[in-house]
């Protein structure tokens, strides 16, 4: 494509024919307002806060949607620019909420953030806000219609990255409206819990049901032994929220900071990664040897889990019979550590740190207690952690460094990549090559099923046998494999799908960031992987010495009682 020459702001900047205003502006560093445009989405349009005006033509235009031309002359901050922008942002603030304050996304709202840049003090337009109701229906996501401002991301993200079509535009002009089929509760609806739409919302139209009261109420009761388990992907994330560059690895901050935070124990939901993998990969070789129903299909990611469950159920015989980390640690938690501690497991508290909302549905799910009690009590994400630090004045960057807890925080770097898309087939392959054929794997690192495209493929010979897996990542992807199974044209022996982009690094719960910041995060979590001393789940000795003194073996009889599972049509 031919180069287009322009002037923004009486600079000269040349771009590729096609490119937009607004990206030919920040090549020049030049800021434009903007709230419905997002970097991975598409273009939409709506809310115009990103016009500018075009020189000597006295025209006002879209700068997300308009292209560059030759010669083309853009000014983006004229007095007739702001006072339209000042208008727009004045017609958004008489329909919203004056709460915040109060407001989960206070301090971190784009529209606030708009608001004060525009020095907007005062409403010129009639109050319109109507007092609608909110939906607190699940145990993971509240979506609050009173604060939406229509830029139609959260519906973008359910229809093209997760292709449920959940959230959707309703009705004309002032009815105009982001609502569900029929104005359905999320409950009501298909909807996978996932939480996309949350890390998109500009403002605190859809956000996460908070836990934060449970957790404190329960570390401040003396009659509880609270202990905490942290994902793989939090420990790549939570710098974010203080000030760090994103990808920055904060695993012995994390450790220290939890202990500040008053749990009685820290460990590791790595640690039970490891012990996912022991079964799941038991799991595989087992069903290979058996013919059992192939390919397996992985079962760590709940949002998949409710996918299947409610999309298609006929899909369940494949699906790996394995708790996630989270509920395995929950389960060994009370069981084998109160043993170990000889502690009631009725006054053991579990909280999970997760990036996931769909944990904050997993953990209350009916069968999630086979130890004869609730294997998870609570669930926080990343944001909510980063909310605890803050409100007891910590600063994660004067945090001393601190290990995890024994003797559920031994860990593996196949524990770690769990946090990145292809991290649960990389780790199950490290494990089951050396069970399978007596040998050493050489080369533990499956590059090919790393990085953020939706679908990747990997294979490995074992025993003779060329192993054929696959790795997809955002539901649309996994589509076309779920096609081929049902034709019968599926060669693949492993499926590996989460539900959320890039894997848990992307998850619901995540500080909120775009492809880059992802991008940096996969690129930790496998610098995690290298770092560690042990690298393969069944080296883990914490791992050993669990199925020595308590499991016996994997897909034992004790282990199936604790560690797997059923699913069903819902």
């Amino acid at each position: 494509m031919s180069l287009v020459n322009l002037k923004i702001n009486n600079k000269d900047v040349s771009v590729q024919e096609g490119v937009s205003i607004l990206q030919a502006a920040k090549k020049l560093d030049i800021k434009i307002p903007t709230l419905c445009y997002l970097e991975c989405q598409e273009v939409k349009g709506n809310c115009r806060i990103c016009i500018v005006e075009l020189k000597n033509r006295n025209k006002i235009v879209a700068s997300c949607s308009t292209p560059v031309y030759e010669g083309m002359e853009v000014l983006t901050n004229t007095k007739k620019v702001r006072a339209i922008r000042k208008t727009i942002l004045e017609l958004m603030l008489a329909n919203h909420p004056k709460d915040c304050l109060t407001c989960i996304r206070n301090g971190n709202c784009e529209l606030q953030t708009l608001a004060y840049e525009y020095n907007i003090r005062k409403i010129p337009f009639e109050r319109t806000q109507h007092s609608l109701p909110i939906d607190n229906t699940n145990p993971a996501i509240i979506r609050d219609p009173n604060k939406c401002i229509k830029c139609g991301r959260c519906v973008e993200v359910c229809h093209k990255v997760q292709n449920m079509g959940i959230i959707n535009f309703a009705n004309r002009s002032h009815e105009y409206t982001v609502t569900t089929p029929f104005g359905k509760t999320l409950d009501q609806t298909n909807c996978l819990l996932c939480g996309q739409c949350t890390t998109v919302c500009p403002v605190g139209a859809i956000y996460e049901k908070e836990d934060v009261d449970r957790v404190w109420n329960a570390i401040y009761n003396p009659e509880l032994h609270v202990v905490v388990q942290t994902a793989p992907a939090v420990r790549v994330s939570l710098g974010e929220e203080f000030g760090y560059e994103p990808g920055t690895i904060v695993t012995g901050q994390l450790a220290s900071v939890l202990r500040k935070l008053g749990f009685n124990k820290v460990f590791d939901t790595n640690f039970s990664a490891d012990l996912t993998i022991m079964e799941e990969a038991s799991e595989l070789i087992e069903r290979i040897k058996s013919k059992g129903p192939l390919p397996l299909m992985t079962s760590c990611s709940p949002g998949w889990i409710n996918y299947i469950e409610k999309v298609e159920p006929s899909l369940i015989p494949h699906i790996s019979s394995c708790k996630s980390p989270q509920q395995m640690f929950g389960a060994i938690a009370k069981t084998y550590y109160c043993k170990k501690v000889n502690i009631d497991p009725s006054k053991v508290f579990v909280v999970s740190v997760m990036p996931c909302t769909a944990k904050k549905y997993e953990c209350t799910r009916e069968e999630m207690k086979s130890s004869g009690f609730k294997d998870v009590d609570a669930v926080i994400t990343t944001r909510e952690l980063a909310r605890m630090i803050k409100e007891l004045g910590i600063d994660l960057k004067d945090v001393d460094c601190e290990d995890f807890d024994s003797p559920l925080g031994e860990s593996s770097g196949a524990g770690a990549i769990f946090g990145a898309t292809g991290g649960v087939m990389e780790a199950a392959l490290r494990t089951a090559y050396e069970v399978l054929t007596e040998t050493e794997l050489k080369d533990l690192d499956f590059t090919e099923v790393r990085g953020m495209d939706g679908i990747k493929e990997t294979s490995v010979t074992l025993n003779g046998l060329e192993l054929k897996a696959a790795v997809v990542n955002g539901i649309k992807n996994v589509q076309p494999i779920i096609k081929k199974i049902k034709d019968g044209t599926c060669d693949y022996h492993f499926v590996e799908v989460m539900c959320c982009p890039g894997g848990c690094i992307g998850g619901g719960g995540q500080p909120i960031g775009g492809s880059e910041i992802k991008q940096k995060r996969l690129e930790a979590i496998y610098r995690e992987d290298k770092n560690k001393k042990i690298r393969k789940s069944h080296e883990n000795p914490e791992i050993q010495k669990l199925y020595n003194e308590f499991l016996i073996k994997p897909l034992g009889e004790k282990s199936h009682k604790l560690l797997h599972t059923k699913y069903k049509k819902i």
